[in-house]
């Protein structure tokens, strides 16, 4: 018997074994089999982090319905925290701590104070287990697990072939008229209450790879900028077909960023981003939506509600300065603060105003000193790697920021993925390339302070 046959035999052993273990002992038997997978799973941690975030954010398993059963998010939660347990042992005294996660720790226990004062606690805290603790714990691990530069950079492929993959099927349901609201806005597995079934959200999705879209179309080989340029035009297509006010504002507020940084000049980049919003509201086809179109004169009824919702967040504050009415809380508390009734409670589409209702003044003035921090460290990096391979990936987090301060004066953004991703992408790529200065292609080293 030669050794390739041993070798097939003793996998055909091991495997028969397994299955008459799992078959007698269940579950158990199949944690064990883990055993032998976890050094991988350590190994590649933070591509396997990469891919939950990825899975959470986009949705691709509501998106593509048959990945459902397989429950892929959870599986690679949990491969993601035994990987960013490992590497807190095994690296406690090296990991560092940047000023930006002192001010997310603070404001997320801000969060939690608010979750103890809120007028529901149970949705309080259901929310806080369930969606923003994986979202805080998941900034550490891409802010920590990535141990070399070139981990990073295989980053943006991914975030634009994920963000592709959502476009073309948004741009398929609208060609199929399948989840259209208001007749006209596409969505994707609303059917089932999906995330991406709300056109603003899909909207919101979609804006975080444009952003990176934007920053590559500028560099690399002309095969790459062509290829980024295609995917550009697949995901801008796909905010279009949403119809959604704050996604085209994002996408203007991008493409006037990323003018200022190429030319440095006040005058051309206002008229690229004038320009830009216009041709988007007119291929978006805004007017023929049935509200906020042009059958509706003076302030139409689209823009009364974000009015109405965004007096009610300002009332919660009012009512509650300090912790506002709790994580998650401003939907149920529609009915007693705002100004309007209509017969049933509305979201407030504003991250600023959603922040303000639900942790209070102070929640607030906390989540924009976060955001002030995020913006210094993205601007020590775009002045740090000025002709570095990775001047279009801190271009990229840069222009994110802009989207998302932009995009979400309008879309409810306060505790979902976007910002935070980009806290940990800023943080990973500050450390990795701290005390190096790159200028004109050249590394030069900084003075130590």
């Amino acid at each position: 018997m030669t050794e390739q046959q041993r070798h097939i035999l003793a996998a055909l052993l091991a495997t028969a074994l397994i299955s008459v273990g799992f078959y007698l002992q269940g579950i158990l038997v199949l944690a064990l089999c883990m055993l032998f997978v976890l050094p991988l799973l350590i190994r590649n941690a933070y591509f396997i982090c990469v891919w939950f975030i990825f899975f959470s954010y986009f949705r691709l398993h509501e998106a593509i319905p048959v990945l459902m059963a397989f429950k892929i998010p959870q599986l690679l939660a949990l491969a993601s925290l035994a990987g960013l347990a490992w590497q807190l042992w095994m690296m406690r005294g090296q990991l560092a701590w940047h000023r930006v996660h002192t001010l997310l720790c603070v404001f997320s226990f801000w969060v939690f104070v608010s979750c103890l004062m809120a007028t529901n606690k149970g949705l309080a805290f259901g929310s806080f287990n369930s969606t923003y603790i994986k979202i805080l714990l998941m900034v550490f691990a891409i802010s920590w697990l990535p141990t070399h530069l070139n981990q990073l950079r295989l980053f943006p492929a991914g975030l634009l072939i994920c963000g592709v993959l959502i476009a073309a099927i948004a741009l398929h349901n609208k060609a199929n008229g399948i989840g259209l609201v208001e007749g006209t806005r596409v969505t994707i597995g609303r059917s089932f209450g999906s995330m991406l079934g709300d056109p603003n959200d899909l909207a919101l999705v979609l804006q975080f790879p444009v952003s990176f879209a934007l920053a590559y179309c500028f560099s690399g080989s002309k095969f790459r900028r062509m290829l980024t340029i295609a995917c550009l035009i697949t995901l801008v297509l796909g905010v279009l077909a949403t119809q959604s006010r704050g996604g085209l504002l994002g996408i203007a507020a991008g493409v006037f960023t990323m003018t200022l940084l190429r030319s440095k000049n006040l005058v051309i980049p206002g008229i690229m981003g004038v320009c830009s919003l216009a041709v988007l509201v007119l291929a978006a086809g805004i007017s023929d939506r049935s509200s906020g179109g042009a059958a509706e004169s003076g302030v139409d009824e689209s823009a009364m509600g974000r009015i109405y919702a965004w007096v009610a967040a300002f009332r919660m504050a009012v009512s509650n300065p300090f912790t506002g009415v709790g994580l998650n809380n401003f939907y149920v508390n529609y009915y007693f603060y705002s100004p309007h009734w209509d017969g049933k409670n509305h979201a407030v589409h504003s991250t600023w105003f959603q922040i303000l209702g639900e942790t209070g003044f102070f929640g607030l003035a906390l989540f924009l000193l976060l955001i002030v921090g995020a913006f210094m460290s993205s601007y020590q990096l775009l002045r740090r790697l000025r002709g570095h391979d990775l001047q279009p990936f801190a271009e990229g987090l840069w222009l994110g920021l802009i989207s998302f301060c932009v995009g979400g004066t309008f879309l409810t953004q306060g505790f979902t993925w976007p910002i935070y991703i980009l806290i940990g992408l800023l943080i990973a790529l500050n450390r990795l390339t701290q005390g190096e200065s790159h200028v004109n292609g050249t590394i030069e080293k900084e003075p130590l302070p």
